[in-house]
């Protein structure tokens, strides 16, 4: 028996120290685990016997720290203002350094010495967290970005030391022009690059650090939508930690409904905007559910639990948008794989550097620049990034709008999909059956006509029978029923005001049910009733058209109302009559023919055929079995929120390939560069650092993810 561990990881500051982390863990017998970077987490599930201490214990002898996640989400950046301090301290004293370098003319008497002054303080104790990564590492036999970091501003430092107290750049009156490529002289000394590669990367590495921390916001937001206290029933206000299933709760105007549960006693609109992306307060009263973390915009509300919790429709939604998070792309796994011998590999490229260009007789200082342009400029940190921080954004984003995806192989599958199979009842339509028309015979009113159906009906408990009493009972209040009769298949009667009303199926349209209305044995009209197609359902066909997917109607009713259905919103492919159990044949027929097949429904008899599909999904207002079956879930019950889906996880991964495309392209054509002498360190350093943040803004695009108008 397996089960998942979490734990919040200390100290990686880059793509490679999660690559050994996992694989330490992965070691462990009948551990599988993965470590993002860019959430600072390791999931692993782990067999019996294997505890969160005996992981923990793993990670801390690979030289990082570990721990079970808090309870409450962190509320600021880890390490930020530490960094923060850091960084501005740096800034201050590089700024002169550089300038001084960069311009000739003000070189000054002993120029170099007060550059010196100021650099030191920048490379030891604003480099102190890459020197400090690189020697723990090191203890433990391994080599990361910050070895290269740390070697790189050490190396330049230290020569300048060298150039200052034994060569001839601390003579008075000394200068040197600054240059884009390896410098020649040699007393040339490399304090600008020591200092400003420093100070670049740690700027680097905050605006990193606020930029993943703006990344998972929207699943913060999701965390803490959840309301902190409750007030029971009988007015005593407790933490909603306390409450338990069938507690009865109170939920006044304007606060947030607790947990999930079933409306007792009142009536109300709650604003399930923040949970389903859907801006429509939507109805409730006495038996119909309600969802923790919505608000209620009206009346007062008693409601009783029925799932508290990690049980919780919001908390399942944290789970499923964190758990896809964790997932990697095929491509990012030969970027992680890269990334674990980037690192050595660039190692000893620097050294073969150095060793070409004394070889081949040039200067120790241009070989020396060379080497340190070489260690500096090759950060894997932007290959790490570029699909945990796309996954951060996208996933949170879709959090916002009710869509939840449940990891990086269903964002692919989006891109691959070419038909779309759509289940008629509660997918393009509402799943309810309404009054459609109300046709009186000649001389008769449609008003009255409807009044008296709907006084016989509310005593009945039949879908039809429902539809055409909510239906009368929106004109006016409905008169007292006597005497009612039921007869299973064939329609019911009982005395209204003095009169023998008969409601009886008809014949009409096969698209519609129609019903009779008898008065004392004459017709006196009739009635049509029908599964009303969403109003959004029509543009939306249009929507997924246009994303090159051929939508597919499957419905178990007969052929005529599929058909009906389907004109209304220009579908051509229909498959009728077909059984619960038929839908997984209908999806593996379509796979069949060479379709990559997307499913969309919303109950139990949905669940086989979401799973069989190639992507399904599943229609947030279904079940749970469907939802459990499902890779894409839609919190709105609303065909356009299908359309969405797609378009964002198909944006997602294309985010995702920009980042590895162009992290990868940075590395292949800034190494060349630096190894020939055409980089100096710190335009290098300053590179590097951008190519980072680069990843992470593209990333940010997708905060500003709209859903279609339809």
């Amino acid at each position: 028996m397996t089960r998942q561990i979490e734990l919040e990881i200390g100290g990686m500051t880059c793509a490679a120290c999660a690559n050994r982390i996992e694989k330490k863990l992965n070691r462990l017998e009948g551990v599988t685990a993965t470590v993002n970077y860019a959430t600072e987490k390791a999931r692993a599930v782990v067999p019996a016997g294997l505890t969160a201490a005996d992981l923990i214990a793993v990670v801390e002898k690979t030289g990082y720290t570990a721990a079970e996640p808090q309870a409450e989400p962190a509320a600021a950046v880890p390490g930020a203002d530490p960094l923060r301090t850091r960084l501005l301290v740096s800034v201050a004293l590089s700024v002169p350094v550089v300038v001084l370098a960069m311009v000739p003319a003000w070189q000054f008497d002993y120029w170099q010495w007060l550059s010196l002054t100021l650099a030191a303080p920048v490379v030891v104790y604003g480099g102190w967290p890459f020197h400090r990564s690189a020697f723990v590492n090191l203890r433990h036999g391994a080599a990361t970005m910050d070895t290269l970091v740390s070697i790189g501003t050490l190396a330049a430092f230290l020569w300048s030391l060298w150039a200052l107290f034994l060569g001839d750049a601390g003579m008075p009156g000394m200068t040197h022009p600054f240059e884009l490529r390896a410098g020649s002289a040699g007393d040339a000394i490399y304090l600008e690059a020591a200092a400003g590669v420093t100070t670049f990367l740690l700027a680097g590495r905050y605006a990193e650090a606020r930029a993943k921390r703006r990344a998972g916001d929207a699943l913060r937001s999701l965390l803490e939508l959840g309301a902190k206290t409750v007030t029971l029933a009988d007015g005593r206000e407790i933490p909603v930690e306390q409450l338990q299933v069938d507690d009865v709760f109170q939920v006044r105007p304007g606060e947030k409904v607790a947990t999930d549960g079933v409306v007792t006693d009142g009536s109300s609109a709650l604003d399930q905007s923040l949970l389903t992306g859907e801006s429509v307060p939507v109805e409730v009263a006495a038996g119909d559910p309600v969802t923790g973390g919505t608000v209620n915009a009206g009346g007062r509300l008693v409601v009783r639990a029925t799932r508290v919790g990690a049980d919780t429709q919001l908390a399942q939604m944290a789970r499923l948008v964190e758990e896809a998070q964790d997932g990697k792309a095929a491509v990012q796994r030969l970027a992680d794989r890269i990334s674990g011998v980037f690192v050595p590999v660039v190692l000893v490229l620097a050294a073969g550097t150095l060793g070409y260009w004394l070889g081949t007789g040039g200067s120790s200082t241009a070989a020396f620049t060379a080497a340190v342009a070489v260690l500096i400029i090759a950060c894997p940190c932007a290959l790490g990034l570029a699909t945990p921080t796309a996954l951060l954004v996208g996933t949170g984003r879709g959090a916002q709008l009710g869509i939840l995806i449940r990891g990086v192989v269903a964002l692919e599958s989006t891109r691959r999909v070419d038909t779309i199979v759509l289940d008629k009842t509660g997918t393009v339509t509402t799943g309810v059956m309404t009054l459609s028309a109300v046709v009186p015979e000649p001389g008769e009113d449609a008003d009255e006509v409807l009044r008296l159906a709907g006084a016989v009906e509310a005593a009945s408990e039949h879908p039809l029978g429902r539809a055409i009493a909510r239906a009368a009972a929106a004109h006016g209040p409905l008169p007292a029923v006597s005497a009612f009769q039921a007869t299973a298949g064939v329609g019911v009667r009982g005395r209204v005001e003095g009169a023998e009303v008969e409601i009886v199926r008809g014949a009409g349209d096969t698209a519609q049910t129609w019903v009779e209305v008898r008065v004392d044995g004459t017709v006196r009209g009739r009635l049509a009733l029908a599964d009303a197609v969403r109003p959004s359902s029509a543009a939306a066909v249009r929507a997924l058209r246009g994303l090159g997917l051929e939508p597919v109607l499957v419905t178990g009713d007969a052929a005529a109302v599929a058909e009906a259905v389907a004109a209304e919103v220009g579908i051509t492919e229909v498959i009728a009559g077909v059984l619960p159990a038929g839908k997984v044949d209908v999806v593996k027929q379509l796979q069949a023919r060479g379709r990559s097949v997307a499913m969309v429904g919303d109950g139990v008899n949905d669940a086989a055929a979401l799973a069989q599909a190639d992507l399904g999904v599943a229609m947030g207002a279904g079940t749970d079995v469907a939802i459990e079956a499902s890779d894409l879930t839609l919190m709105r019950g609303d065909l356009s929120a299908a359309v969405d889906a797609v378009r964002l996880a198909r944006r997602t991964v294309t985010i995702i390939r920009g980042n590895l495309f162009w992290a990868f392209a940075y590395n292949v054509a800034a190494l060349p560069l630096a190894a020939a002498g055409l980089l100096n360190p710190m335009i290098a350093g300053a590179a590097m650092a951008l190519s980072s943040i680069f990843v992470v803004a593209n990333s940010l695009r997708l905060r500003r993810f709209q859903p279609v108008a339809v």
